[in-house]
C-alpha cells in the first residue's frame, strides 16, 4: 500500500468520524450555484513521508503528477502570478481578465530581499544556503505576507516551507493553513515531495523526510460521497520516481524532468466540484 494512500484514508476516516461541521456558521466559499460550501474538519493533522522509502502519490485515484509539477515550477521556478504561464487551468477561477492572481504565490517568491550576502529572492536564498550553509536552521520560505494580502486573489494555503539538512539528507516541513482534502491533499504532497527531490539533487544531497503540517484539514459537504467511495478502494503499491540526473541547476528542471515509473491507480469517473 502506498504511504500516501494509507495516510489519506486514515485522515479522511478521522475527519468524517470525529470532525466538526461548520454548518451553523457563515462561510466564505461558495459552490458554482451560489450555495454555501460547508465543511467537516479536524485541526492539527501532521503527516510524515519518508522519501527514501517511496514517492508519496495516491493510487486510490489517478493523480495528475505532471500537472502538479508544472504548478510547482510555475510558483517556485518561474515565480509567476499569471495563469498564462501555467500549463493547466486550475487557477482560472481566481484570475482577473489579464490572467493575474495578484501578489500571491509565485509573486512572493520572486521579490528580492536584502541580505548580508547580497540581494536575492526567497528561492535563490534557499539554493544559496543549501550549498554554502547547509547547517543553517534558517532555511525557509514564506508566502504569507500580510502587507500584500489585500492584493491576493487567494490567501496562500500551503504558505511556508522549512528546510533542514541532517548529514547529507535534505528534509522539509510544509506548513498549510487550510487543506481541501479531496481536491488538494494528494496534489500538494506529491508536488512538494518532488520539490525536495529537485532541491536535493542540485545541492548534492539526498531527499529525506517531508513533514506535512495541516492546521485545518477539511472535507467539503459535496465531496463526502466521493471521499467515501475512494477510501473504500484497495490501494496499489507506490510507484518509483525517476529523475533526469543530468540536471544540476534548479532552473533547468521541466515537468518532463521527473516521471513516475510503474504507476497504477484507480480511475475517478466523476467530476470534482471546486468551492471558490
Amino acid at each position: 500500500m502506498s504511504r500516501a494512500d494509507e495516510l489519506f484514508i486514515e485522515n479522511c476516516k478521522d475527519i468524517l468520524s470525529h470532525g466538526t461541521w461548520d454548518t451553523d456558521l457563515s462561510v466564505r466559499p461558495r459552490w458554482a450555484d451560489g450555495e454555501s460550501a460547508h465543511t467537516v474538519k479536524r485541526f492539527g493533522i501532521v503527516n510524515r513521508y519518508d522519501l527514501r522509502a517511496e514517492f508519496p502519490v495516491q493510487t486510490i485515484r489517478r493523480m495528475a503528477f505532471k500537472s502538479s509539477v508544472d504548478e510547482l515550477l510555475w510558483i517556485w521556478q518561474k515565480k509567476s502570478n499569471n495563469i498564462h504561464d501555467l500549463g493547466s487551468r486550475i487557477w482560472d477561477a481566481w484570475a482577473d481578465e489579464a490572467g493575474s492572481i495578484g501578489k500571491a504565490y509565485g509573486y512572493q517568491l520572486g521579490v528580492k530581499h536584502h541580505y548580508a550576502e547580497g540581494d536575492m529572492d526567497q528561492v535563490d536564498r534557499v539554493l544559496y544556503d543549501l550549498k554554502r550553509n547547509p547547517s543553517s536552521r534558517r532555511i525557509m520560505t514564506s508566502l504569507y505576507n500580510h502587507h500584500d494580502l489585500s492584493e491576493m486573489a487567494l490567501y496562500p494555503c500551503a504558505w511556508s516551507v522549512t528546510f533542514n539538512v541532517t548529514g547529507k539528507t535534505l528534509n522539509a516541513i510544509l506548513n498549510q493553513r487550510s487543506q481541501d482534502m479531496l481536491t488538494a491533499n494528494g496534489w500538494n504532497v506529491m508536488q512538494y515531495a518532488a520539490l525536495v527531490h529537485m532541491l536535493a539533487q542540485v545541492s548534492g544531497l539526498e531527499a529525506g523526510e517531508l513533514v506535512h503540517v495541516i492546521a485545518d484539514a477539511h472535507i467539503y459537504d459535496r465531496h463526502v460521497p466521493i471521499v467515501e467511495e475512494i477510501i473504500a478502494r484497495t490501494p496499489y503499491e507506490a510507484p518509483r520516481l525517476v529523475m533526469d540526473t543530468s540536471v544540476t541547476d534548479f532552473y533547468a528542471f521541466t515537468r518532463d524532468s521527473l516521471k513516475l515509473e510503474g504507476y497504477q491507480s484507480h480511475p475517478l469517473d466523476v467530476s470534482i466540484p471546486v468551492a471558490v
